[in-house]
């Protein structure tokens, strides 16, 4: 389960601008190619957010869908699936990714 460790990464990126306040809220994008399971990610952030002293931290996913834009057809589609990176149009693979890889810490409200 590699969601521990991406949690315990989100950890590191609030930490150092968290010191000596009360962490509420942190949201993250997540896109759809990152190979993350939204309902594992919110389990582990449950385990570390104790861990890391943020206990009543929540965590807000903002999923990205994957899109793509097709260099042989020139469409610019949202992927169908995340198992296939391929043309929805024309079912080239030469296709270029411009959204659906992100994860990364957006903002984080404190008091």
């Amino acid at each position: 389960m590699h969601e521990l460790s991406l949690c315990q990464a989100i950890a590191g990126v609030v930490r150092p601008y968290a010191a000596d306040k009360h962490v509420e809220v942190v949201r993250v994008q997540v896109g759809a190619l990152r190979q993350v399971v939204p309902d594992s990610l919110t389990f582990c952030w449950d385990l570390i957010r104790d861990y890391e002293s943020m206990p009543d931290a929540e965590l807000e996913l903002e999923m990205v869908p994957a899109e793509v834009v097709c260099r042989s057809c020139g469409q610019q589609s949202l992927l169908a699936s995340r198992w296939s990176v391929c043309c929805p149009v024309c079912d080239s693979a030469e296709v270029t990714v411009i959204r659906g890889n992100e994860f990364q810490v957006t903002s984080m409200d404190v008091s």
